[in-house]
């Protein structure tokens, strides 16, 4: 049941998928890994929608070269945890909520207790060896994945759902090469309220989610474009898995 306070926090939505919906959005569980550029965008909009209980991960601490993109960390913030440093935020913008900061490296030993009770895991990383750890995962698991990507001014967002669309390793068979990237502040701002949007639609059950096709942002011309990928048959991760591609509401 919605408080006194959660009725006026969220009468806008309300408006648009009533208290059953807002309820829904109590009860989920998200896990986000990475509280960088990514990751600070969808925590934000997710936390002040109302998700009940948000999962924050990430091992670094604040670094001033950080500051250009990743809104959640202050000048004030330098050397502190990013989990400590956002977390401070989330739960200022939305005392309502649990959020629970998990400082650690994601890895095949870390990864599966942090995301195997959660009913959705946000891809908010910087790195493709990660990403796909949590592709592989979210196949196990049965977990929907939302994954976001920028460079420079240039960004890309698909949803996964385990058995009834592309995975990750179905869109990107090789990793692209490792490198610091370039990037300006409003690309991981767009990705990462593509991928809130998108986490706040599947917890819903309305809409249509980006299964099955990958969105494309140019920023230097202002262009969203949006590219059919396929499920690969032979596909190493998700091939032995089963599901009604329709349901894609």
């Amino acid at each position: 049941m919605l408080n006194g306070n959660e009725q006026e926090r969220y009468q806008r939505q309300i408006m648009l998928f009533g208290e059953a919906g807002q309820e829904k959005l109590k009860a989920a569980r998200v896990v986000i890994a990475g509280v960088g550029g990514l990751g600070c965008p969808v925590a934000t909009y997710l936390a002040v929608a109302g998700v009940g209980h948000i999962r924050i991960i990430d091992h670094d601490t604040v670094e001033r070269t950080n500051l250009n993109r990743q809104i959640l960390h202050w000048e004030k913030d330098i050397g502190v945890a990013k989990t400590v440093s956002a977390g401070e935020k989330l739960r200022a913008v939305n005392p309502d909520i649990e959020l629970e900061a998990v400082r650690v490296t994601i890895n095949e030993e870390t990864a599966p207790g942090l995301v195997r009770d959660t009913d959705a895991i946000v891809d908010a990383m910087d790195n493709y060896p990660t990403r796909y750890l949590l592709n592989n995962l979210a196949c196990q698991f049965g977990i929907p994945l939302f994954h976001g990507a920028i460079r420079g001014f240039d960004g890309q967002a698909t949803t996964i759902l385990p058995g009834k669309t592309a995975c990750l390793s179905c869109i990107f068979p090789k990793a692209p090469p490792k490198e610091i990237f370039p990037v300006v502040g409003v690309t991981p701002g767009i990705i990462g309220m593509i991928q809130a949007n998108e986490v706040l639609k599947y917890l819903l059950g309305t809409g249509k989610l980006l299964g099955n096709r990958l969105v494309i942002w140019d920023g230097l011309r202002s262009v969203l474009e949006t590219v059919q990928v396929e499920r690969d048959p032979s596909c190493t991760e998700c091939s032995h898995l089963h599901g009604d591609p329709g349901e894609l509401f």
